[in-house]
């Protein structure tokens, strides 16, 4: 039963309960509820962290609320401020109409340092860090002038600075700005960063990175000179044993000249005179970024004798705002160019064979796959994974309705670009065999667009299949479901592109029996 939107999130309902913050005191075994809200006190945030943090005194705690009731078309939070004995929660953004969250207090107790953006209902803005004096009420924004996307964050153990991480050009490196002076300084190199924390005299950070060719591990950096060590070998053995292939990069001019991030990953036992068929890996989002990282796909696609390529075309982070935002009401525009502009020099390479050119993506990638279908015969196969077919049902049946309000420009009965970008508008144009993954539960794609695009394609007798992931939302549980996730892949590509055949057989995968019965009888 719903009175109002976002009556679903991710994979939940919202029901009749309500989040609240408590204070457990372990000694007396006694709760206080601090506060609550119908459905955002701590407000919600994909992966949870940044909710809420407690002063170093551990007599207040600062907290994110939405204050705007219609949760669907609002993505604006607050930051509060609340005792743990109790009373009235005080609002410190409530002049800032877009985004606050991640509250940190600095060791020293005088300042909140947090991240926010200025544009109200445009989740992809970047992020800035501002901090909030405690004493004179005031606050002050130190990141103005960094154009990219900021990720972590922690305060320096005297006070005197944040360290964080952003995304650029691929990597996600970490930077420390002074917030007395407002100085940026980068102080890791190239490297893909997921998670850091500062030793207790200020002198080393320990942080997590990996590569497209290198499991995480863990590293220290020396902050004065920016000397760095790996400190953890976990998975050394594995590195040792099989061929984890690195990636390469390409920057490839795109729409208004603009140079497009290329990263390409080559075959295991790379030949330079063989030819390879080609994945192109287009990204979710939009506003994201494939980055020089350890990930499954890097390796199951090469490992079966495929190049692969992911590039960064406009909608992109890590190549600055404008950039970023140029996506927004442009879906089918300039990074549809960006990405035929890639696959025209990919062609050229040697070693590719440009008569066996698949392509693939997820979420917006599944859009931009279905949007290839309607403007492009150059692939031999398509993989369209959670992705859009129908704008305009698209609008009504997702749950975050701010970000279609956006990125579309207003709704479908006051917007062109429902109509001008929509796949199904150019059903006349179709004829790419196509692979099409959803999940049931996808509230943020409902799994009926992937049902429309199936139904038109099966009508016009176009080779297709469709896999639904009942227990699954916006992405395949990674243990459950991956193995027949990327078995289907496989299996598709070697259909039509011909390179390694899928492991096991997919029909035996979808009845259980592809393992041996020993194991699936334990």
């Amino acid at each position: 039963m719903a009175d109002d939107l976002l009556f679903r999130h991710w994979t939940d309902y919202r029901g009749l309960k309500e989040t609240h913050i408590f204070i457990y005191d372990i000694q007396s075994e006694s709760y206080k509820d601090l506060a609550h809200s119908e459905w955002s006190s701590p407000m919600f945030k994909l992966g949870g962290e940044g909710r809420f943090s407690f002063s170093p005194d551990s007599k207040e705690l600062c907290f994110t609320a939405d204050p705007d009731s219609n949760l669907a078309n609002s993505i604006n939070t607050d930051l509060k401020i609340v005792s743990v004995d109790g009373g009235e929660a005080i609002n410190i953004t409530k002049e800032n109409e877009a985004w606050d969250g991640n509250p940190i207090y600095s060791p020293d107790g005088l300042y909140i340092a947090y991240k926010f953006q200025k544009i109200p209902n445009y989740e992809a803005d970047r992020y800035r860090i501002a901090i909030y004096n405690r004493l004179s009420k005031r606050t002050t924004i130190l990141t103005e002038n960094f154009n990219n996307m900021i990720n972590d964050m922690k305060w320096s153990p005297d006070s005197k600075s944040i360290y964080f991480t952003a995304d650029v050009e691929g990597y996600t490196p970490i930077y420390k700005v002074d917030i007395n002076s407002g100085e940026i300084s980068k102080i890791s190199g190239g490297q893909s960063v997921f998670g850091f924390d500062i030793s207790i005299d200020g002198k080393e950070i320990y942080y997590k990175a990996s590569s497209v060719d290198k499991p995480g591990e863990i590293y220290k950096i020396n902050i004065s000179d920016k000397t760095f060590e790996q400190i953890s070998f976990l998975n050394k053995n594995l590195s040792e044993e099989v061929d984890i292939r690195p990636a390469e990069q390409m920057w490839i001019e795109g729409a208004d000249g603009k140079n497009v991030q290329v990263f390409i990953v080559k075959p295991h036992g790379f030949n330079p005179n063989k030819k390879y068929p080609l994945i192109l890996n287009v990204h979710g989002g939009p506003q994201s970024m494939w980055m020089d990282s350890f990930r499954g796909d890097w390796q199951v696609y090469p490992g079966s004798d495929y190049v692969l390529a992911f590039p960064n075309p406009h909608g992109s982070t890590g190549l600055g705002e404008e950039y970023t935002q140029e996506i927004s009401g442009d879906w089918g525009g300039k990074v549809f160019e960006d990405l035929m502009k890639v696959t025209d020099e990919l062609e050229k390479l040697p070693y590719i064979d440009k008569d066996r050119i698949g392509a693939m993506g997820w979420s917006f990638g599944g859009y931009m796959m279905n949007w290839f279908q309607a403007k492009t015969k150059r692939f031999k196969c398509l993989v369209s994974m959670m992705g859009i077919f129908d704008l305009e049902s698209m609008w009504g049946n997702t749950e975050e309705v701010w970000f279609a309000n956006w990125d579309l420009k207003g709704q479908p009965w006051n917007s062109d670009v429902y109509q001008k970008f929509s796949p199904s508008n150019y059903i006349n144009n179709f004829s790419t065999p196509a692979l099409i993954i959803t999940g049931e539960k996808d509230y943020r794609v409902p799994y009926t667009q992937s049902v429309q695009y199936f139904t038109t394609l099966q009508t016009l007798g176009i080779d297709s299949r469709l896999i639904i992931f009942k227990n699954d939302g916006h992405w395949p549980d990674h243990v459950k479901s991956m193995p027949l996730y990327y078995n289907a892949h496989l299996d598709w590509f070697h259909k039509y592109l011909k390179g390694d055949p899928a492991p096991y057989d997919l029909k035996e995968l979808l009845k259980n029996r592809a393992f041996d019965r020993g194991f699936q009888n334990q």
